[in-house]
């Protein structure tokens, strides 16, 4: 007696996965075993999940290169035309790219071999001091415009200033919460006990610049509202300054942003006593990139108080140019 499964139907679509094997017909004989109902002999029921199994194989094989096959005609019918000649040509572009990216970096692996060479081994023992501990002497708040690196124009030396940079050099007010600049000002000054705490601003800053020309209906980008915290440096320059273009206003509040920093910073408990107490000095600085000059001075503080004023005193103001 013959028997045999009922077929199963394929889908004409190549990509429609097959979820049963295929049918094949099921011989039987005399000489079985009993299974559901039917009889089957053992070693033929192996030979013939072994054929089921190779005939899948078989056929998702070709599925994929069905799949792979549509793939590409799909991309190249939907891409106008000349694309598939595009695509060729863009293979040596990309590799120029690639090989300007490689060359950026092998140039960054000379300096730092050079530095290695002829800074790090030539102090080694300064540097191995600095893995243990670091004691700087300075909390530096710089722009993070990358025409303003302060270790470049001012020569910091590894260990001689603990920095942080950000978009317009701002020191928001300690009510205003947490940031990341400053939690860097919480371990300066509580932690390394730093001496003296310099904020940089600079000529031609884009943040300020982006502050000044903000509407006030604007929606906020992330930059507005970050800069946004050195509104009360707007206001004074547009008073003070109304009569000047707008270049013009944008220097004196890149000034002006930098004093009002100055006060946010004695908003800081940890900051305002040690200030107080002699054992801590509140700098600001001015770097003019286009003149190359840098402008400095001190607060005050204790002119402040006797004063008993909230506007900011400075002193020691010096020009290096």
């Amino acid at each position: 007696m013959t028997a045999s499964a009922a077929p199963i139907s394929v889908s004409g679509d190549p990509f429609v996965s097959i979820s049963k094997p295929l049918a094949l017909p099921l011989p039987f004989n005399s000489s079985c075993i009993v299974l559901h109902g039917a009889t089957l002999r053992a070693s033929r029921i192996f030979r013939f999940k072994l054929e089921i199994r190779k005939t899948e194989l078989t056929h998702l094989r070709l599925l994929k290169g069905l799949r792979s096959n549509k793939t590409s005609d799909l991309k190249a019918s939907m891409g106008p035309p000349g694309f598939n000649q595009q695509q060729e040509n863009k293979n040596p572009e990309t590799m120029t790219e690639a090989e300007k990216g490689l060359d950026l970096f092998n140039d960054l692996k000379d300096r730092f071999l050079s530095f290695k060479k002829n800074k790090y081994m030539g102090n080694l023992e300064h540097f191995q001091n600095l893995a243990q501990a670091q004691f700087p002497k300075f909390m530096v708040i710089a722009c993070a415009d990358s025409r303003v690196c302060p270790s470049y124009i001012l020569g910091f030396q590894p260990g001689e200033a603990f920095m942080i940079r950000n978009v317009a050099n701002l020191v928001t007010s300690f009510e205003n919460g947490p940031s990341e600049t400053n939690a860097a000002l919480e371990f300066a000054v509580t932690t390394l006990k730093v001496e003296n705490i310099l904020v940089i601003g600079h000529s031609c800053c884009g943040g300020i610049r982006a502050l000044m020309g903000m509407q006030d209906d604007a929606n906020g980008s992330l930059l507005e509202s970050w800069v946004v915290a050195g509104k009360n440096a707007r206001i004074k320059t547009e008073t003070a300054a109304s009569g000047l273009d707008f270049d013009q206003r944008c220097r004196h509040c890149e000034k002006e942003s930098l004093n009002h920093s100055l006060l946010n910073l004695l908003t800081y408990p940890w900051i305002e006593e040690r200030v107080s107490n002699g054992e801590l000095l509140i700098h600001g600085g001015y770097y003019d990139f286009v003149e190359c000059s840098f402008e400095k001075w001190t607060v005050d503080y204790m002119k402040m108080k006797t004063e008993g004023t909230d506007v900011l005193v400075v002193k020691d103001r010096v020009v290096w140019c």
